[in-house]
C-alpha cells in the first residue's frame, strides 16, 4: 500500500511537472507573439508619412520653369520620398483635359498656370506656390500625410500606369515620367481616355465678361486708329505733336509706356504678383505662353525697348535738322506702327484665348495707338520730304 501511494504520488508529481512545462512554453509562444505584433506595430508607426500633389505646367511657361526648376528641387532634397509631386503638361490633349476636370471639380473659373494641388487647397503662380506650398507640406506631414487629390480620372491614371524610374528634372528638360519617386511626371497615354471638354472661346470669354468684353472694345479702336493714322499718313497732316508747343505729349507718353512696360518686365522678371485692380486678371496674362515671344522674350521687355526706342526718335526728329530730322520722325511712325499692330494681336487673345485680360497690356496698347495716330501726320510729311512719297498710298484724282 505504502508502495503504490508513492507511485501514485510519483505520478501526479510527474503529471504536474509536464503540465507546467506545457504552461511555461505556451506563455513563452504568446510572449514572442506579442514582442513580434509590438515590433510590427513599431515599425508601421516608423513608416514616414507622405504628401502627395499634382501640378499643372506648360513648357513655354516662364513662372513654369521657375516653379519646377527653382522652388520644387530644395523641396526634394529636404522631404525626400516624403514629397510626391506628379506633372500634367497642359499643352498636351491628356493634361489639358485632366487641367479642365480640376478645375471644374475645384471651381476655378480662369485657368492658369503654373497649377498646383495638394488635398483640397490649389496654389496658382510663382508667387503663391513657394510661398505657400511648404508650410502646407509640413502642417500635412504632422497631420499624417496628404493623399492624392481627389481630381476626376486621377485615381485611374495612378492605379493604371507602373512606376517608372527617371531623375529630378533640369532646367534643360521637361519632366518624363509617372513614379513614386519626388519628380514631376507628364500626362501618359492613358490620360486621353478622361472624358472632358476643352474649354471653349466662349468659356473662356465669359470666366470675366466685363474686362474681356473692355479688351474688345480697345480692340475695336485700336483697328479703327490704324484707319484713321493710314489716312493721315497719305493726306500729311494731322495732329502736331512733334513739333510746336504740344511737343510734350509724345515723351511723356513714352515715360508712361516705359513705366507701365518696366512695371510688366519687373513681375515677370521677380516672379511677383501684379497689382491687376478691380477688373482682370494680369497674373494670367503674365503666366500664360504668350507672355514671352517665340517663347524667349518677355513682353514686357519688348514694350520696354519698344519705347525707349520711340523715346530716342523722337528726340532725333525734334531737334535733329533737315534729312534726319525726317529719319527720326518716320521712325517713331513705324515703331508705334508696329507696336499697335503688335498690341492688337495681344488684345486679340486676351478675351478670346487666354480667358483674362490684363489691364496694364490695355493701358500699354492705348499708349501705343496713341502714339501712332500723333505721329502719323508728320510721318506723311517726312515721307514726302525725304523721297519716299512712293510708299505712301496714291491720292485718287477728284472726279466732277
Amino acid at each position: 500500500m505504502q508502495v503504490r501511494g508513492l507511485v501514485r504520488t510519483g505520478r501526479l508529481l510527474l503529471e504536474g511537472s509536464l503540465k507546467g512545462r506545457y504552461q511555461l512554453l505556451l506563455i513563452a509562444l504568446m510572449a514572442l507573439g506579442l514582442l513580434g505584433l509590438s515590433a510590427h506595430l513599431a515599425v508601421a508607426q516608423e513608416e514616414p508619412p507622405v504628401v502627395h500633389a499634382v501640378l499643372f505646367y506648360s513648357p513655354t511657361c516662364g513662372h513654369c520653369k521657375y516653379v519646377i526648376t527653382e522652388v520644387l528641387p530644395p523641396l526634394y532634397d529636404k522631404y525626400g520620398q516624403q514629397l510626391q509631386i506628379l506633372g500634367f503638361d497642359v499643352t498636351e490633349p491628356g493634361g489639358d483635359a485632366m487641367f479642365t476636370a480640376a478645375l471644374k471639380h475645384f471651381g476655378v473659373e480662369q485657368p492658369a498656370v503654373p497649377f498646383l494641388v495638394i488635398d483640397d487647397i490649389t496654389l496658382v503662380g510663382s508667387q503663391e506656390i513657394p510661398e505657400q506650398f511648404p508650410g502646407l507640406i509640413d502642417a500635412y506631414l504632422a497631420l499624417g500625410g496628404a493623399p492624392w487629390p481627389e481630381i476626376p480620372g486621377l485615381e485611374d491614371v495612378i492605379m493604371a500606369v507602373p512606376p517608372t524610374a527617371t531623375a529630378l528634372p533640369s532646367a534643360a528638360s521637361a519632366p518624363t515620367h509617372l513614379e513614386p519617386a519626388p519628380v514631376v511626371a507628364t500626362p501618359l497615354p492613358e490620360l486621353t481616355e478622361v472624358e472632358s471638354p476643352a474649354i471653349g472661346w466662349r468659356e473662356r470669354f465669359a470666366a470675366d465678361a466685363l474686362a474681356n468684353t473692355i479688351a474688345v472694345v480697345v480692340l475695336v479702336a485700336m483697328i479703327a486708329a490704324l484707319v484713321w493714322g493710314a489716312i493721315m499718313l497719305r493726306r500729311g497732316h494731322g495732329f502736331q505733336a512733334i513739333q510746336g508747343t504740344r511737343a510734350w505729349i509724345i515723351p511723356a507718353l513714352c515715360l508712361l509706356g516705359v513705366a507701365v512696360a518696366g512695371y510688366l518686365a519687373y513681375v515677370e522678371a521677380t516672379h511677383v504678383s501684379a497689382v491687376c485692380g478691380p477688373i482682370g486678371d494680369c497674373n494670367a496674362v503674365q503666366q500664360s505662353p504668350y507672355s514671352h515671344l517665340f517663347g524667349v522674350l518677355s513682353v514686357g521687355i519688348v514694350g520696354l525697348i519698344g519705347y525707349v526706342s520711340m523715346a530716342a526718335s523722337w528726340l532725333v526728329a525734334r531737334f535733329g535738322r533737315g534729312r534726319t530730322s525726317a529719319l527720326g520722325t518716320m521712325a517713331l511712325y513705324l515703331l508705334a506702327l508696329l507696336g499697335t499692330l503688335f498690341s492688337i494681336y495681344l488684345t486679340f487673345l486676351e478675351p478670346f484665348v487666354i480667358g483674362a485680360t490684363c489691364a496694364w497690356c490695355l493701358t500699354s496698347a492705348i499708349i501705343t495707338a496713341t502714339l501712332m495716330l500723333l505721329s502719323a501726320g508728320a510721318a506723311g510729311k517726312a515721307f514726302m520730304q525725304a523721297g519716299f512719297s512712293a510708299v505712301l498710298p496714291a491720292k485718287r484724282p477728284r472726279t466732277s
